[in-house]
């Protein structure tokens, strides 16, 4: 097995054939009615399980937002640790976090996140210092994707700011870029709602620095975009986030369906973009 990140997410992208990441976001008002019919303690295993089960085939990876989780008190930490284990090894598992502290705080997300919950990766944010992510430098087989440019309209009151080396997030971009050739576990996270930042992000991070691209679907992100500019020479390096268009695509008996439905077309949709970039 790959001993950086960088190499294990280039091999799992390559053997599924697929650049999609499902969020396993569960928000129970909009549960399918048949998850809602059951008992409250039933509810959000049973939605995870279905989810995971429809959408398995078609997967590269799951992003799990852990502010979804936590108004279910213990008992959603038991779940999103046993989902982790359901998914398996074969697909990357990413805990959406943002996390940043001060390094011994960083530590602990650390070890709670790869140790305890069973992630491979974390999302982090720089705001701190770049010195609060060296917890993670020395822990090559799990990764961090810093926050450069998110995808919601905030974003831009600090995330395009001007900087000595361009906009706040190219410059943001520029450092992971030098700490993933470094080490071996670092990426970006950059907003498909904000398609012009791909070319500039590839262009500087050069091949398999891995991008994990939020705003596909509800938010109305370019996907087409996101592929064409972002992918690296490999056409991969690159991971499509969708939450509420898979996880959600139908409110009836036939969740579990459209779910996988849903993931299958992004994949064939994302897949053809990539061909075609390589015979153009």
């Amino acid at each position: 097995m790959p001993r950086r990140f960088i190499d294990r997410m280039d091999r799992i992208l390559k053997a599924r054939d697929s650049l999609v990441c499902v969020g396993l976001d569960p928000d129970p008002a909009l549960f399918p009615k048949p998850v809602r019919a059951l008992p409250a303690r039933r509810r959000l295993d049973r939605f995870l399980d279905g989810m995971v089960s429809a959408t398995l085939p078609h997967a590269a990876a799951y992003k799990m937002q852990l502010g979804t989780y936590l108004p279910y008190g213990e008992a959603g930490l038991r779940s999103l640790r046993r989902i982790t284990r359901e998914i398996g090894a074969t697909r990357l598992r990413i805990l959406d976090l943002k996390a940043n502290d001060i390094p011994n705080i960083m530590r602990f997300f650390r070890d709670a996140a790869f140790d305890e919950l069973g992630f491979d990766a974390i999302t982090v944010t720089p705001w701190l210092g770049w010195e609060t992510l060296e917890p993670f430098h020395a822990d090559t087989a799990h990764g961090i994707f810093v926050v450069a440019h998110s995808s919601n309209p905030g974003s831009v009151d600090f995330q395009e700011i001007p900087t000595p080396r361009g906009p706040l997030w190219l410059a943001i971009v520029a450092e992971v870029g030098r700490l993933s050739h470094a080490h071996g576990n670092v990426g970006a996270v950059l907003g498909a709602t904000f398609s012009d930042a791909f070319r500039l992000a590839r262009s500087t991070l050069g091949n398999k620095v891995p991008l994990l691209v939020p705003g596909i679907g509800a938010q109305g992100g370019s996907l087409a975009t996101a592929v064409r500019d972002g992918v690296d020479a490999d056409g991969r390096a690159l991971l499509v986030n969708a939450s509420r268009s898979i996880i959600y695509a139908s409110s009836g008996p036939d969740w579990k369906k459209a779910a996988g439905a849903e993931a299958l077309r992004l994949k064939t949709q994302i897949n053809q973009l990539r061909s075609g970039l390589r015979t153009a």
